[in-house]
């Protein structure tokens, strides 16, 4: 079990590496830049070029069966979990197989929307109560996956 981190805009990075460091998993933070990272043990950066989905492109063929993907991109999301992977939004918001089809088409209709000029902003400021839902999200994500899978689920 690895976790990947669409890291470029994530407001949870650091609790990303507090939960990793306690259940003793690997993260790998991509960006199309330099960032400050911990200096920990298991904690990487990869940065990728600018182009555009450079970082969803390298996650979506790093990623495997049974990681942990970390973004609000909706269409990476869908990339991942063909690929069998856990996928959790920013504010604790899982994305499945049930509900990524709706999530596309969504955002699909919201840029027509945008385009068109009738809405505008994106979305809503991040609350304490985001960061709060995406870590019990991810903790229950990761014994899920300890659960299922109990010799594959540290690194």
């Amino acid at each position: 079990m690895h976790i990947f981190v669409d890291a470029d805009a994530c407001p949870v990075k650091q609790e990303v590496y507090r939960v990793a460091k306690r259940c003793r998993l690997h993260v790998t933070l991509v960006a199309n830049s330099w960032m400050r990272i911990p200096d920990e043990e298991g904690i990487v950066l990869q940065v990728v070029g600018d182009g555009f989905d450079a970082a969803d492109d390298w996650i979506a063929e790093q990623v495997e069966a049974q990681d942990i993907v970390i973004t609000a991109d909706i269409p990476l999301a869908s990339r991942c979990l063909k690929k069998e992977a856990h996928v959790i939004g920013p504010t604790g918001k899982p994305f499945t197989e049930n509900n990524i089809g709706d999530a596309l088409a969504t955002r699909e209709l919201m840029a027509e929307l945008r385009d068109a000029g009738e809405i505008g902003g994106g979305p809503p400021p991040f609350q304490k109560r985001d960061r709060s839902n995406f870590l019990q999200k991810l903790n229950e994500v990761i014994q899920l996956i300890r659960r299922q899978h109990p010799g594959d689920a540290t690194e």
